[in-house]
C-alpha cells in the first residue's frame, strides 16, 4: 500500500473524495480558525445579545450566555477532532496488538484475549464509558482515555481473523522453519498484510470516536471550559433552546457532528474497496 495508490484511487470514488474534502475543511477549521475567530468558553455576553438570532455580528446568532454560536463551532472543531482522532490511535494499537498476539499465538493466550475481548463487546457500551468517564474525571484528556479504552474490541476481532488467515500461507511456513521469531513474522510478514483492514477500519472508527466524545459531553461528562460540538448541544438542551425555539443554538453543532461523521464514513467504505481486492473488482 502507498499513498499514490491511496490518492489515485480516493479520485475515482465520488463517495471517498466527498468525504475527504468534508473532511479537509474540517480540519483547515480547526487548525486556523481558532487563531482568527477568538472564542472564551468563560466568557458572558450583554445581557441584550443573549439567544440573539442570525444576522448583523453574529453570522449564526449567540448562545444563552450571549456568546458567538460560529466562534463556538470553530473552536469545538479543534476539541472534537483531536478527541477523536487520539482516542482512535489508543483503541487501534490496543485492539490491533491484541488481534495480532492472539491470532498468530493461538492456545491459551489466544483464549484469554478473546474472552477479555469479549466482555468488552458484551459490556453496554455507553453505560461504560459514563462509569469510566465518571471514576477519571471529565478532562479532556481522560475523555480521550475513557474513549479509547472502550473502543478497542472490534478492532481486535477483526484483526484477529485476518491474522488467522494470513499465518497459515506458505511464506510463513518458510519463516519458521529457517528460524524466524514471532516478532519477526508478525512484523514483517503478517502486519503488512494485515495493515490495510487496519487503516480502513481506523477510519471508520474515528467516526465511532468522534460520536463518543459528543455522547459524553452531551450528558454531562465533558469538560465543560473546552469547548466541543457536544458540550455546546448539552448547554443548548440544558437552556432549554429547544422549547424556546433558538434553532440556531441546535442546529449548527449538531449539523458539525453529522458532517464531520459522515465525512470519515465516507472515506472508510472508500478505502475499504480500494484496499481490499474483492470489493475493488465489484
Amino acid at each position: 500500500m502507498n499513498l499514490k495508490m491511496l490518492w489515485s484511487g480516493l479520485k475515482k470514488s465520488r463517495m471517498g473524495l466527498t468525504g475527504f474534502m468534508l473532511f479537509i475543511i474540517f480540519l483547515i477549521t480547526a487548525i486556523i480558525g481558532p487563531n482568527i475567530v477568538k472564542y472564551d468558553p468563560l466568557s458572558f455576553g450583554e445581557a441584550g445579545d443573549r439567544l440573539m438570532p442570525p444576522g448583523g455580528r453574529h453570522l449564526l446568532g449567540t448562545d444563552d450566555l450571549g456568546r458567538d454560536i460560529l466562534g463556538g463551532l470553530i473552536a469545538g472543531s479543534r476539541i472534537s477532532l483531536t478527541v477523536g482522532l487520539l482516542a482512535t490511535a489508543i483503541s487501534m494499537v490496543i485492539g490491533t496488538l491484541a488481534g495480532l498476539v492472539s491470532g498468530y499465538a493461538g492456545g491459551k493466550t489466544d483464549a484469554i484475549l478473546m474472552r477479555i475481548t469479549d466482555i468488552f463487546l458484551v459490556l453496554p457500551w455507553v453505560p461504560l464509558m459514563l462509569v469510566l468517564a465518571a471514576l477519571l474525571g471529565s478532562g479532556i484528556w481522560n475523555i480521550i482515555m475513557v474513549i479509547g479504552l472502550t473502543g478497542w474490541a472490534g478492532t481486535a476481532r477483526l484483526v484477529r481473523a485476518q491474522t488467522l488467515t494470513v499465518k497459515e500461507r506458505q511464506y510463513i511456513e518458510r519463516s519458521r522453519s529457517i528460524g524466524a521469531s514471532a516478532y519477526h513474522i508478525i512484523k514483517h510478514h503478517i502486519l503488512p498484510n494485515v495493515f490495510p483492514i487496519i487503516f480502513s477500519n481506523t477510519i471508520l472508527i474515528t467516526a465511532t470516536s468522534i460520536l463518543s466524545e459528543t455522547t459524553l459531553s452531551f450528558l454531562g461528562m465533558g469538560d465543560s471550559t473546552k469547548p466541543s460540538w457536544g458540550m455546546m448541544l448539552h448547554f443548548a438542551f440544558e437552556s432549554g433552546a429547544a422549547n424556546n425555539g433558538a434553532y440556531w443554538y441546535l442546529i449548527p453543532p449538531g449539523l458539525c457532528v453529522l458532517l464531520v461523521v459522515l465525512s470519515f464514513t465516507l472515506m472508510g467504505y472508500a478505502f475499504d474497496e480500494i484496499l481490499n481486492p474483492k470489493l475493488r473488482s465489484r
